[in-house]
């Protein structure tokens, strides 16, 4: 980071997953605090459920916070999805949170790829997308292996944030967001 300056006009990518992040999926409690729960039918989910199941024909269970939108709008960050959603996040997400619905959308090439170092699948493609700008990544998947390569490979400030996917995004998150881009 030492040495890398922004312009006033630059400011810094803010890469989301959903699933993890916004989505706290693995929640133990039913209802939490604040989140609503949505059915939602995202095509690769769709796709894998059998056609005309209950799950097919109920939908994805989802929880979400409808005051995540506002707080990730108001950090010094330009906003992208980073999530097997891709462009379904504008669709189905960005409504339900209060985001805007055309965020850029990083397209993977290949969902789930194995990596040959062990990397998370989404690392490589996630950096070339960024093509050295300085980013966060909130994911719940983040490995010290995918922290590391980064390190090693991206020449401009990074963070990469694991989330806890029973938490989902909380207080300190939003905090450590705000005071890393402030650092920059």
């Amino acid at each position: 980071m030492a040495g890398y300056r922004l312009s006033m006009t630059d400011r810094p990518l803010l890469l989301l997953d959903v699933d993890g992040p916004l989505n706290p999926y693995a929640a133990r409690l039913p209802r939490l605090r604040g989140y609503t729960t949505h059915r939602l039918r995202p095509s690769d989910w769709l796709a894998r459920q059998t056609p005309g199941s209950r799950r097919h024909r109920r939908g994805l269970r989802v929880v979400l916070h409808p005051g995540h939108g506002a707080r990730l709008r108001a950090l010094p960050f330009e906003l992208a999805w980073a999530t097997t959603w891709m462009h379904e996040a504008n669709a189905m997400i960005s409504p339900a949170i209060g985001l805007p619905g055309d965020l850029p959308v990083i397209e993977w090439p290949e969902l789930f790829a194995k990596d040959p170092d062990g990397l998370y699948w989404k690392t490589r493609p996630l950096l070339r997308w960024a093509e050295g700008r300085p980013f966060a990544w909130v994911d719940d998947m983040i490995t010290d292996l995918d922290t590391d390569h980064v390190a090693a490979h991206h020449d401009a400030p990074a963070l990469l944030l694991r989330i806890h996917p029973r938490q989902g995004l909380r207080e300190a998150d939003f905090t450590l967001l705000r005071r890393w881009a402030a650092r920059l």
